[in-house]
């Protein structure tokens, strides 16, 4: 099967292929460690391709540092894949922009760029076995699962077509598994969120339920879903909660990595899945911009630079050419912005993650009025 999978990939030009896993980045080294395994599962699978991954923010090395170790290595066409779930604003438009600046810089450089992870068979299967693990089963039969019920739980986007393949993914494992009743709740800026889907879930009647993250790592947003279980847990003794594991670098995940790279490779991607063709599509229109991202971080050498560093904060409007370095431990206005979110005051929605960790360009979006009612809430629950 791997000698196929080599031919099948070497077999289309006599560029050197190279491959790009661009991933978000994030604040937690595990799971910056951990995308890094699933990098070293792929470089298994394609033994004889320069593989090399990077981050849009807050990990090391970035996608333009892995760019430059491709081209090093004398690589002529790149094959870079969004090492991301679903296809929201970092898919379809962070990533492309890096992607298009740098291919700018090297005309004589060819990049292809992938389509996300979605809803492919194999990602699926991935998130079945931690589901099933969870419960400590390796079976399920017709009936086992109804008195059960399901929560799954998405990033949340302000991108309504990515939220809705949370749900369909929801859907589909519910009647696969056959789950008595299921609910999709989001960590992110969407509703319902976590807490107050996990709240609403626990009504229902049902005495165990299963919250299962559609996440690929670990990360501060894992640990915060786990502690809203527990949270919702000491009010209800008589539920049993089960926490499955998120998605890590299992077989079936590396398995659709490869398929999206040889999508890529053969350019036989259809228009509706193709996110290059649609982001100069709307670059020409006027609807998105080149931008510089956070893919210019560079890790901090010194732990004194940390701490001096960590004093200060910085907007990025100072031009650049992806040379200078700067970390991410600290607090700062991103670059990178999100879409203005129609439903932010939503009461079931990210207000209810006020002062927990919501994304600083999501609470800028928040009305005075807004802030001011949840954390008077807050304090009232506090007191009771």
């Amino acid at each position: 099967m791997m000698k196929k999978f080599r031919k099948k990939f070497r077999g289309y030009s006599d560029l050197k292929k190279g491959i790009m896993i661009c991933g978000h980045g994030s604040r937690s080294k595990s799971a910056e460690k951990e995308f890094g395994l699933l990098a070293d599962g792929l470089k298994k699978k394609f033994s004889e391709i320069p593989i090399e991954h990077g981050f849009l923010e807050y990990s090391a090395p970035n996608i333009h540092m892995g760019l430059d170790s491709l081209l090093a290595q004398g690589v002529e066409h790149i094959i870079a894949v969004p090492g991301m779930l679903f296809a929201a604003t970092h898919a379809k438009n962070d990533i492309p922009s890096v992607l298009l600046t740098y291919q700018k810089k090297h005309p004589g450089l060819k990049i292809s760029y992938g389509r996300e992870l979605a809803l492919h068979s194999e990602m699926i299967a991935a998130f079945q076995s931690r589901i099933m693990e969870s419960l400590g089963i390796e079976h399920v039969h017709d009936g086992d699962l109804y008195d059960t019920m399901l929560v799954v739980v998405g990033r949340g986007t302000s991108d309504t077509y990515a939220n809705a393949e949370a749900a369909k993914l929801t859907r589909i494992v519910t009647e696969n598994l056959g789950f008595g009743w299921s609910e999709t709740v989001y960590s992110g800026v969407t509703f319902p969120s976590v807490g107050q889907g996990l709240e609403i879930a626990s009504r229902l009647g049902y005495k165990k339920i299963v919250v299962a993250p559609y996440f690929l790592f670990s990360g501060k947003l894992i640990d915060r879903i786990y502690n809203y279980v527990d949270r919702v847990n000491e009010t209800l003794p008589d539920v049993k909660f089960y926490k499955a594991h998120y998605l890590a670098d299992q077989d079936h995940v590396i398995n659709t990595f490869a398929e999206r790279i040889y999508e890529a490779e053969k350019g036989n991607l259809s228009e509706d899945y193709d996110l290059m063709v649609s982001f100069q599509k709307r670059l020409k229109l006027g609807q998105v911009d080149i931008h510089h991202h956070h893919a210019e971080y560079q890790p901090i050498r010194d732990p004194e630079d940390e701490e001096n560093l960590k004093s200060h904060s910085h907007d990025h409007t100072h031009s650049h050419d992806h040379t200078h370095t700067h970390t991410h431990t600290h607090s700062h206005d991103h670059t990178h912005s999100h879409a203005i979110y129609k439903h932010i005051a939503h009461p079931n929605g990210p207000r209810t993650m006020i002062d927990q960790g919501v994304c600083c360009c999501f609470m800028s979006q928040f009305p005075e009025h807004v802030i001011e009612e949840e954390r008077l809430l807050i304090k009232s629950r506090s007191a009771s």
